[in-house]
């Protein structure tokens, strides 16, 4: 039974489709028999399986479950679920091997995919370019796995609130939080949580609802922390959280209405992290504010620049040791008294206990962060073919002929290039046919010459920024 792949569907990191054009039925049963076969072969059995509240799910989720028992492989059910949930029923249970969640995160509603884990790491890159050679062979293992369900929110909420232990409970009543789940799978795992918080907490959109009839489930547009702002100003809120349609990215606002980016967080998330660890190795990917790692370093700790990508970033943490983690994405990591997963929800309970320890507000700890003018994330479109080539293009010629006013280039993901003025980036993406580009300084002029020399790298490999391209 050979099964071929839509070639756009088999990502970096996941496996992700359009349903009923680039991915179906078809596609989730042969994932779950080649995902199977690969995890018998390496001597496990057990898989634990959720989805998020796309329409597609419960059909995809079906097909799946069909695939890993055939392929001999028993099935835990958690159903319905945020994608830390499936990290955690995997990364908590003994007796379970592998976990897969069918989500499409925060991509249109017309999306789905596959986050997987095997044998307690991320499963990306090469394991899934291998998965798809086994299906296109049709050299699956044969089996009859038998299938179970398990209720997690039980355990898993009360895991979460594991992260305000210590604190002096008269600290956390005073807190006054909004929170939007954006209609997505962690409405329900956020409502169980607050119903146990201490402090008084309001709540948006938390029916799970496929079509994301409020606003889209992505956190780190502006825009879609809309109705959070509004929340937080007529209630006079401390701070505010939104999670994207899955429950891995979490984005947040202070009391005043601004956003903290995902690079501000984590240095909230240092220091209250470093006064307990010193020396301690604190990851952010490559698009993050120099000012992070001049933070970290700044409270003792040592920062580690690595390649964007929840995967990339979670393997170099077992690599490291790291007990923090974050990208600019918002996808947090915590090691420390956790299992190094990007759980937003967690990060949510953690921003309520680092504001406690710390003793500040968290519109105090967004104040005391140096303002930076940066531009958003760029995205422009390049053919697929193309990318990589024009990314070691502009790599080699920024490596033998810099040019004067560059002061250091990091070559870690794509390019990141240090100047007088700042610092821009641009790398190909792993998951679009875009090349990405963010620069930083600290004046407009400075961010002006940044631009202009991510134009001139450009236009030597016969490619312009144009116009932006959506996620």
């Amino acid at each position: 039974m050979q099964h071929q792949f839509h070639p756009t569907v088999l990502r970096e990191y996941d496996i992700r489709g359009i349903i009923g054009e680039t991915l179906g039925a078809d596609d989730a049963r042969a994932i779950g028999r080649a995902f199977g076969t690969l995890l018998r072969e390496a001597g496990g059995k057990t898989v634990a399986v959720g989805y998020d509240g796309r329409v597609s799910s419960p059909m995809l989720e079906h097909a799946l479950v069909e695939g890993l028992t055939g392929s001999g492989c028993d099935v835990v059910q958690i159903g319905l679920s945020a994608t830390p949930m499936l990290y955690y029923a995997e990364a908590s249970a003994e007796d379970v091997d592998g976990g897969i969640q069918i989500t499409g995160s925060h991509n249109p509603p017309n999306y789905n995919g596959f986050k997987m884990v095997f044998l307690g790491r991320p499963f990306f890159g090469a394991d899934i370019q291998k998965l798809g050679k086994l299906a296109a062979d049709g050299a699956f293992a044969s089996g009859m796995g038998e299938v179970t369900t398990r209720d997690i929110m039980g355990e898993y909420v009360e895991r979460l609130l594991e992260g305000l232990a210590g604190i002096d409970p008269a600290r956390l009543e005073t807190l006054r939080v909004g929170w939007d789940a954006g209609n997505g799978s962690a409405g329900p795992a956020l409502e169980a949580l607050a119903a146990r918080l201490p402090g008084e907490h309001h709540l948006l959109f938390t029916e799970v609802d496929g079509h994301f009839p409020n606003h889209h489930p992505d956190p780190t547009v502006e825009a879609n922390l809309a109705d959070l702002r509004a929340l937080v100003a007529a209630k006079n809120l401390d701070f505010g959280v939104a999670f994207d349609g899955d429950g891995d990215r979490i984005g947040a606002i202070d009391g005043t209405g601004r956003v903290i980016w995902g690079d501000q967080l984590l240095m909230i998330y240092a220091e209250d992290l470093l006064k307990t660890r010193p020396n301690a190795t604190i990851i952010a990917d490559v698009k993050a504010s120099r000012a992070l790692f001049d933070r970290v370093a700044e409270l003792g700790g040592e920062p580690l620049m690595w390649k964007t990508g929840h995967s990339l970033i979670k393997s170099k943490m077992k690599e490291t040791g790291a007990p923090l983690a974050g990208e600019m994405s918002g996808h947090v990591f915590f090691a420390d008294d956790y299992y190094g997963f990007d759980d937003a929800l967690y990060a949510g309970v953690r921003l309520l206990a680092a504001a406690a320890r710390l003793g500040k507000s968290v519109t105090e700890l967004r104040a005391a962060i140096p303002p930076m003018l940066n531009t958003p994330e760029m995205r422009f479109q390049v053919d697929e073919a193309r990318k990589f080539a024009a990314m070691a293009e502009i790599a080699a010629r920024l490596t033998t002929n810099p040019g004067a006013e560059v002061e250091s280039v990091n070559a870690t993901d794509g390019v990141r290039v240090n100047t007088a003025d700042g610092w821009w980036l641009l790398r190909a993406s792993n998951t679009q046919d875009v090349l990405v580009a963010r620069a930083e300084s600290e004046s407009e002029e400075g961010l002006d010459r940044l631009l202009a020399q991510i134009d001139a790298q450009l236009a030597l490999s016969g490619l312009e920024r144009g116009q932006s391209v959506g996620h």
